[in-house]
């Protein structure tokens, strides 16, 4: 598989540097203002492989109770979503592998729930911007490995990783994420044995195996060209992002978590890496992490890779010691 995806990389890095113009996009994409567009490099955008909606996004995705059968296996990850005065739902990673995109509605609050395999970027946003509810697929683009999305109201573009229009009406616009985190099946069940689970969708996608065997230890992130990061740090290294600050994850599973900048970060044994094996299940123990302020409020965070905290971040803060 790591052959594989090296030789595809190469196949679409060649094809996305013959395409570095916006006008090339813009054929495939008429209803797109590119006239709008924080982007200065357009060799920085390259197609993924599938196209618009190749990776079909989820909406109004349906959920069942802890206790009804599920294929999840107990150290599977899922994101948690935990919103005052609401039921608590974890989505899958299992699904979202396949998806990428879950647009749902919490407490009154439209959601876009996200996760890009290939920086290991999971984050939930809230969907309203500039006083419309903005609805999110999947372009099929990447910028430095990370998701482009795109909304369907203005066919504007946002990255993944960084919750902002990049081209479009909504060029400049920010997406608020919201403290969400991944943790196991176990570990959400274990503490909301009342709570809701995001069940299968109706695809046919192999859900609980993993396409990018043995991705997080490979040394070169597909379709990436930008610089490895600083301090001899893996480019597949998971680093725990709070604004535009890094914690190694092994500095915070040595120490057994840490307390610093105002934050409590936490690591607790438990969860398989989605990124490793075959299965999801199978992936070797990465852990889960918590970020909480001084008065124990949970914190927006994300655990992404180094490579894309370096590209998006290149002037932010390695928290090494």
């Amino acid at each position: 598989m790591t052959r594989f995806l090296s030789l595809l990389a190469a196949t679409l890095l060649m094809a996305g540097l013959a395409h570095a113009n916006p006008a090339f996009w813009a054929r495939e994409w008429p209803d797109t203002d590119f006239t709008r567009t924080t982007i200065t490099d357009w060799s920085e955008i390259m197609s993924g492989g599938p196209p618009k909606d190749g990776i079909p996004a989820i909406d109004d995705p349906r959920f069942l109770r802890i206790g009804d059968k599920h294929a999840i296996k107990g150290d599977e990850p899922v994101i948690t979503v935990e919103i005052d005065g609401e039921t608590p739902r974890a989505y899958p990673i299992r699904y979202l592998m396949w998806h990428e995109i879950v647009n749902d509605s919490v407490g009154g609050i439209p959601v876009a729930v996200t996760f890009c395999p290939l920086c290991n970027s999971g984050m939930t946003f809230d969907r309203r911007v500039q006083g419309q509810v903005l609805s999110f697929g999947v372009s099929g683009k990447l910028r430095h490995s990370d998701m482009v999305m795109y909304d369907r109201e203005t066919q504007s573009w946002w990255q993944q990783a960084v919750g902002q229009g990049i081209v479009g009406a909504m060029t400049g616009a920010k997406l608020r994420q919201l403290p969400t985190w991944m943790e196991s099946w176990d570990q959400f069940r274990a503490r909301n044995p009342q709570g809701l689970v995001m069940a299968e969708p109706s695809f046919n996608r192999a859900y609980g195996h993993n396409p990018y065997v043995g991705y997080d230890t490979n040394q070169r992130p597909f379709l990436y060209h930008g610089e490895n990061p600083p301090h001899g740090i893996s480019p597949v290294a998971r680093v725990v992002r709070v604004g535009d600050r890094a914690w190694p994850l092994t500095r915070i599973r040595a120490e057994g978590g840490v307390t610093e900048a105002g934050l409590r970060i936490s690591w607790e044994a438990g969860q398989a890496s989605a990124l490793d094996a075959g299965t999801i299940s199978g992936g070797r123990d990465v852990g889960t992490v918590r970020v909480r302020d001084a008065q124990g409020r949970d914190v927006a965070h994300d655990v992404m890779f180094a490579f894309a905290f370096h590209a998006f971040w290149p002037e932010g803060t390695w928290m090494m010691r």
